[in-house]
């Protein structure tokens, strides 16, 4: 698979990653954490905000692997 095909693949891959991520994190935060401190709660939108990207990692890495070689 060429690099160009493994970057399409991955861009649609993180953009649905990123979607999914934030509904879920919506969800959560408004199903469990209704009443609670608000340094709890940006603490909570930090660390969810920014935890999609712990997954991405290895979907960047392996989009941004080099072409193999045609024989």
């Amino acid at each position: 698979m060429t690099m160009r095909t493994r970057k399409l693949i991955g861009a649609f891959g993180l953009l649905a990653l990123v979607c999914v991520w934030s509904l879920l994190g919506m969800a959560l935060a408004q199903s469990a954490l209704t009443n609670i401190n608000g340094w709890v709660a940006a603490i909570y939108y930090v660390v969810v905000g920014l935890g999609w990207v712990l997954p991405a990692m290895p979907l960047i890495a392996w989009m941004s692997r080099s072409d193999t070689p045609r024989v």
